[in-house]
């Protein structure tokens, strides 16, 4: 085996790396020097960001502070009434629409009553001929009495027999007993003569009382029928409800029965008027528990009927612990009483807004609740820094912490 040629094996100097002494370690050290002052300059120099929690800044009413029970129920009428006719008959007219409002009294609708005419027309006619029968049964009694008068003269005087006295006065006592049966017959006829007036009168729907119509059954046309289930006719005609009657019906639960009682002032808030606030009191509670649901239904009285108040609106009723006056339902701007904070002495409220806090120079109210009434630049809605940072200033970036 021959031996391996090793001259060729030879090592290329030029390729080895080049040596460049300490200059070169010196300046990427200075680099790397100049590199961590700019980081540093850049971090003293970056604006501070403040992490803030915030607090709204919200409408607040000075009545809430005497709130001790909340209740919700609705609006209903004290007086509301289906009307409907004791006849039965078609719907001939109707004077009504939902929202009329009509006074005591007043005919609403029309039933059709020929018939009932006719018999209150033919029980006048019997009427009118049963007092003529009582005329003439009058001047029968006042005949008699003069013949019976002259048959006693001449009895007197021996001219007749006993007899024909006799004759005249059962005559007399004849007459009598018809104008009593004539008489009678007459206030029969009238008594009838009302009746037949009467079916005449219940043809007309009237009004009650005053209300405001809420909704019609029946229309022209219609047969009316109110003693009757048949699917073809109608009961009541329209459904009428005395608005100065409306009240509040409120579910209170029987634990808190306790915290109300009758007579006690309450405020009343409506779904349908959400920037409305009514004052109102307790009237009266209904001496039973619903057993389903462990409420007792409260009834609350408005102090003063506003006309957009309708029945059936949705309500909330604060249960009061002393009157209230209109100011107290006055609303206010209120916040949180440890976002309120002294600067340069004067009260101010950071307020965040792109990012940044803005203040804001406010002015302490009375406490609402847990809170404090404030007057400012403000409105509500807007976040207030809640306990701001001593050096957190005016223009500061802020982020709001997440709970």
């Amino acid at each position: 085996m021959a031996e391996p040629d090793v001259s060729k094996l030879k090592i290329d100097r030029s390729l080895a790396p080049v040596r460049r002494g300490r200059r070169g370690r010196w300046i990427a050290l200075a680099i790397a020097v100049l590199l961590l002052a700019a980081g540093a300059a850049y971090l003293a120099l970056r604006p501070r960001v403040f992490d803030v929690q915030t607090a709204a800044i919200v409408t607040a009413f000075p009545s809430q502070q005497f709130v001790v029970l909340n209740a919700t129920g609705y609006v209903v009428a004290q007086r509301k009434a289906a009307i409907a006719s004791k006849a039965t008959g078609r719907l001939e007219w109707l004077g009504v629409t939902e929202g009329s409002h009509v006074k005591e009294g007043e005919v609403i609708a029309r039933l059709d009553a020929r018939d009932v005419r006719a018999q209150a027309q033919s029980a006048a006619a019997s009427v009118r001929a049963a007092a003529a029968s009582v005329e003439q049964a009058e001047v029968e009694v006042k005949n008699a009495n003069v013949e019976l008068k002259r048959n006693q003269d001449l009895v007197d005087r021996g001219f007749i027999s006993r007899s024909a006295l006799d004759t005249a006065q059962a005559r007399a006592d004849r007459a009598t007993a018809g104008v009593a049966n004539a008489r009678a017959a007459l206030a029969a006829a009238q008594a009838n003569a009302r009746n037949a007036e009467i079916s005449v009168d219940y043809a007309e729907i009237r009004a009650p009382f005053d209300g405001v119509i809420l909704s019609k059954s029946a229309n022209v046309g219609d047969m009316v029928t109110p003693f009757s289930s048949a699917t073809d006719s109608k009961g009541a005609v329209v459904t009428m409800a005395d608005m100065s009657t409306l009240e509040v019906e409120a579910d209170v639960s029987e634990a808190s029965l306790s915290k109300i009682h009758p007579g006690q002032p309450a405020e009343i808030l409506l779904d349908a008027l959400p920037d409305a606030r009514f004052r109102g009191r307790v009237s009266r509670m209904v001496p039973t528990v619903d057993r389903s649901k462990a409420t007792v239904t409260t009834k609350v009285k408005f102090d003063a009927i506003d006309p957009r108040i309708l029945p059936e609106m949705s309500a909330k009723v604060a249960f009061l612990s002393q009157e209230i006056t209109a100011d107290d339902q006055k609303p206010l701007l209120a916040v949180a009483a440890d976002a309120i904070v002294e600067r340069d002495g004067r009260s101010v409220v950071f307020i965040v807004a792109d990012e940044h806090a803005k203040v804001v120079p406010v002015t302490r109210g009375a406490k609402v609740g847990d809170l404090v009434a404030i007057t400012g630049e403000l409105k509500s809605g807007e976040r207030a820094v809640s306990k701001p940072a001593p050096d957190l200033a005016a223009g500061a970036a802020v982020r709001v912490a997440t709970k």
